[in-house]
């Protein structure tokens, strides 16, 4: 069974940064693309953010675009994400998920994992 295990959240002001990791079991890691998702308005969860295997190719929605740098190190079992820039929109738990698809200008679909616990970000106006 997969697992994965976000950490990193915390209380940060509008315009400052923080750094999200996710561990994940269970899987050949480097086979899989990953990505972080978030709610979104009339969703459970969206996906914001994915990497395809090898890290060679990234998809972000606009709402995120310039700001967050989502990276992965293959030999570790993880998934990173930087949070340059803050808003309070930002505001929100975030999750993160191995994926069965990955097209760098669609995003990704196909969890392949339970989600995890997610880790809480808030900003501060």
């Amino acid at each position: 069974q997969v697992h994965v295990v976000e950490s990193g959240g915390g209380l940060v002001q509008a315009g400052g940064s923080l750094r999200l990791s996710c561990t994940a079991s269970g899987l050949t890691f480097g086979a899989y693309a990953m990505g972080w998702f978030r709610p979104a308005p009339g969703k459970e969860r969206e996906a914001f953010s994915c990497i395809n295997w090898s890290g060679m190719n990234t998809y972000y929605t606009d709402s995120v675009k310039g700001r967050f740098a989502i990276s992965r190190d293959n030999a570790n079992n993880t998934l990173y994400l930087q949070m340059n820039s803050l808003k309070p929109e930002d505001t929100a738990m975030y999750y993160c998920a191995a994926l069965g698809y990955f097209n760098k200008d669609e995003g990704c679909a196909h969890v392949v994992n339970a989600w995890g616990q997610g880790t809480l970000v808030t900003v501060s106006s």
